[in-house]
């Protein structure tokens, strides 16, 4: 039979990579839901191509022209989050890929683990922001995560065989990003632009920015912390402009263990999907000998001041990751929006992590409350000049 998958975002650069990947494998799996916030129009296409059994625009205003351009096809439309938490959570469905962008993953994720669904973790947010109660829900339902974002898959499958082993360190890559070479003089005058010019990696405008920011890094090692259990402190940001590391983990013994690949997504969106096989494909290969070399670089947390505030906030525990990616998205957006520079970006979020209501040991509607008061913050805070 094949692998019924449920796509949370399937318009955005995740969601349509993983559909090439059904496409390619169409035997092994199926495309049984698609999702979408407000880009229905693709939504659409996609539903024609991949005759799934649910199409779901999650803004309700757009819910009308999904069914009108789908009458026919045998395709349920629905609208809303709650579809989409009802949808995940149906028996036919075998694994969710959760590839909405920010905190709008949380909650049809829970949902999911909640009926024990096999996730396919793209949405690195729901780790910053809820990672111990994801932790919880794993181990009550069965649910298993197997993460797709480049970093946690290379871990992942570094980690493969070596159950009983102690880890000594995970080092975790980067690209640096656009701006890795710049000075702080030069980031004061970027613009949404420049920052969405990624060297290596071809991604969407929210996570290219957090990229271009470390934001993403610093993100990358929250869900580290908790996908892999993990002191965050044996945590290690290494920068590898070449993008062929795509992490590495150290043991006990001081051997380190490696994974290498070409910097596409649809590798790391593979392996999740058809794990614990490898599939054949036409995608690109590693030739070392193209290579003219690979380096590693300290981060600059002075520069990239984002990142030195994630390690702040998971070391402060509690919901001070929920602030924090709360902040983040509206300054990101912000900065989008061409409302403030790079570098207030930071200003906003640290000021956020501030002056929000910190909870040592928050509940779901904690980080709902929590979420929604720092974007509250965060908004008057991008809004000031004093920010």
């Amino acid at each position: 039979m094949r692998k019924r998958i449920a796509i949370l975002g399937s318009t955005g650069s995740i969601g349509t990579q993983a559909l090439q990947v059904i496409a390619d494998n169409p035997q092994l799996f199926e495309a049984y839901a698609i999702t979408a916030y407000n880009n229905y129009q693709l939504l659409i296409a996609q539903a024609i191509k991949f005759r799934p059994k649910y199409a779901i625009i999650v803004k309700d205003e757009f819910y009308t022209d999904v069914c009108d351009a789908l009458a026919g096809t045998g395709v349920t439309v629905l609208a809303g989050m709650e579809s989409v938490c009802s949808v995940v959570a149906e028996p036919e469905v075998d694994m969710v890929l959760t590839a909405m962008v920010g905190y709008a993953g949380l909650r049809p994720t829970i949902s999911a683990m909640e009926k024990g669904k096999t996730i396919a973790l793209a949405n690195k947010e729901t780790m910053v922001v809820a990672g111990e109660i994801i932790c919880d829900l794993q181990r009550r339902y069965g649910s298993r995560i197997l993460p797709v974002d480049s970093e946690h898959s290379a871990i992942f499958q570094c980690l493969q065989g070596e159950q009983q082993n102690q880890v000594e360190k995970i080092l975790l890559t980067a690209s640096g990003g656009p701006f890795r070479t710049k000075d702080i003089d030069y980031l004061k005058t970027v613009t949404a632009a420049d920052a969405l010019k990624h060297p290596n990696w071809s991604m969407g405008a929210k996570i290219t920015i957090d990229s271009a920011s470390m934001m993403n890094k610093g993100f990358e090692v929250i869900e580290a912390k908790w996908l892999f259990g993990i002191d965050v402190d044996k945590i290690e940001v290494v920068v590898h402009p070449q993008s062929i590391i795509h992490s590495m983990v150290q043991f006990a013994d001081g051997a380190i263990k490696a994974q290498l690949g070409t910097p596409d997504m649809k590798l790391p969106i593979q392996y999740a999907l058809s794990y614990p096989s490898r599939l054949p494909n036409s995608y690109g290969r590693v030739n070392f000998f193209d290579l003219a070399s690979m380096t590693f670089e300290k981060p600059d947390m002075e520069k990239f001041r984002n990142l030195a505030l994630a390690y702040q906030a998971i070391h402060r525990g509690g919901n001070a990751p929920c602030i924090l990616n709360a902040a983040n998205e509206v300054a990101n957006a912000a900065f989008l929006e061409g409302k403030i520079g790079f570098l207030q970006m930071s200003d906003v979020i640290e000021s956020t992590l501030q002056t929000a209501t910190f909870i040592s040991t928050p509940t779901y509607q904690d980080y709902v409350d929590s979420d929604a008061e720092a974007r509250r913050i965060a908004s008057m805070c991008q809004a000031s000049t004093s920010c």
